[in-house]
């Protein structure tokens, strides 16, 4: 279900400016390869003497901020694996609203329970969010249509590095963006793996990779107790949910899943 945001009471910064020029469509308001890339370096380094933030038991907290409007959420989770309130998710979901609408869909536990996983691994002091929940265009399928995706960056951590430590959490869909510069995460019931090195703003350019590191992960994941993320999403529309739930036969081989 969608809803519509609050009104945001702060100007964007112009980092987020940069941001929000960066993931448009229309090619005129790309930026230069130049000033992106610096952008994109900006977003990677961490803030100068800003440790990670912790709770009162010495636990990190997951902190989300979002590049685009500049919001930011921390939340306390209820373990080393995440865990996390149903108040604080949807504290979540309005950072990880689209900018553009306003529109925000809650978030999978699940995914956030990895997100936070990955900012515990390397030690960060928060996530930096590129994308989060999307309106999806009619007759897609995206996850972050479905609350299921982010796409990301970890301040002191190259994308190279994130990715290859996501691509261990099993049942994930993991894309590595090097020219746009981010990581991008999603939870579902197979993991797969993809490369894309189109530039912002530029039609996407996906390539399966690492196929049988994909089904190994599902196979640990499993051993270590973890179930895959069901396809079936929770909607007010009944016979929606229903649809959602009846998988496809598969129309492509395993490896060339479809990334986002």
């Amino acid at each position: 279900m969608l809803r519509s945001s609050r009104l945001l009471g702060a100007a964007p910064l112009a980092l987020v400016l940069l941001s929000a020029i960066a993931l448009a469509e229309t090619p005129a308001k790309r930026p230069t390869a130049p000033v992106y890339a610096k952008s994109v370096q900006r977003w990677h380094a961490p803030s100068p003497d800003a440790a990670p933030a912790l709770d009162d038991h010495g636990r990190p907290l997951l902190v989300l901020h979002s590049l685009n409007t500049a919001d930011r959420v921390t939340l306390a989770a209820a373990g080393p694996s995440g865990g996390f309130r149903a108040s604080d998710l949807d504290r979540a979901a309005f950072v990880l609203r689209e900018p553009a609408t306003g529109n925000e869909h809650p978030i999978e536990p699940r995914l956030a329970d990895l997100v936070y996983r990955v900012e515990t691994h390397f030690a960060a002091q928060e996530i930096r969010i590129i994308s989060g929940y999307r309106t999806p265009a009619r007759g897609t399928a995206s996850n972050h249509g479905k609350g299921r995706a982010m796409d990301f960056i970890v301040p002191g951590a190259t994308d190279a590095e994130v990715a290859a430590y996501a691509r261990e959490l099993g049942f994930v869909g993991v894309g590595i963006y090097p020219t746009s510069g981010f990581v991008h995460l999603d939870v579902r019931d197979r993991s797969y793996f993809w490369s894309d090195s189109s530039g912002p703003g530029r039609r996407n350019r996906e390539r399966g990779i690492l196929g049988d590191l994909a089904r190994s992960s599902d196979r640990e994941a499993t051993v270590r107790g973890e179930l895959p993320t069901s396809p079936c999403i929770l909607a007010l529309d009944v016979d929606a949910a229903l649809r959602s739930c009846v998988r496809p036969a598969p129309a492509r081989d395993e490896d060339e899943d479809p990334g986002d």
